[in-house]
């Protein structure tokens, strides 16, 4: 845990050819409603930015965080050509903070697609994620499974669950190990 994907990765990351095997419309359109606020850690350079920007529609809002400027740089040119610039925010975050604490209970979804096992701190990643959620507010995790086992993957549940996050179902999404967790209302 806390390799970080380099930044010239991100053009092989947003190929079209992934969507044969993840497309995004059909991975987020369960999750995401017009008007929602979503936070997207580790976005890269936007393969599921962009589609998150359409499904939340001129109402809504995407914050996309990464620690590597070069990726966010990336996005908000293909934002920009896109025409959904207005919709995304893009911010830089460090190895301790995500950079949301002006979010606090204000996100509706967090989309952490292969993200977690990135991060160093999972706790601390966990405990910000549930402080930007809205009560009852949904963090969708997507690990790939080449990547991370199965143990790996329960010990980082185990984490949202010290942050009071709790697991609500197991969605199949392709052969990724994949959670959906909900900020409890208190």
């Amino acid at each position: 845990m806390g390799h970080t994907c380099p930044w010239w990765f991100g053009c092989f990351l947003v190929n079209p050819i992934r969507r044969l095997a993840q497309r995004p419309s059909r991975i987020l359109g369960p999750f995401v409603r017009p008007g929602m606020t979503v936070v997207e850690p580790g976005c890269g350079m936007g393969y599921f930015t962009l589609e998150l920007a359409r499904l939340v529609g001129p109402a809504g809002r995407v914050v996309a965080v990464d620690l590597q400027e070069r990726m966010l740089a990336g996005l908000r040119s293909r934002a920009g050509a896109s025409g959904l610039a207005d919709r995304i925010e893009t911010r830089l975050a460090t190895p301790e903070t995500l950079g949301i604490s002006d979010l606090v209970g204000r996100v509706d979804l967090v989309l952490a697609f292969y993200v977690v096992h990135e991060i160093r701190d999972q706790s601390g990643f966990f405990a910000q994620v549930r402080d930007a959620l809205t009560p009852d507010g949904t963090l969708l995790v997507v690990e790939p499974p080449l990547h991370v086992s199965g143990v790996a993957f329960e010990a980082s549940l185990a984490c949202a669950g010290n942050a009071r996050l709790q697991v609500v179902s197991r969605p199949r999404i392709g052969a990724n190990r994949a959670v959906v967790l909900v900020n409890p209302t208190a």
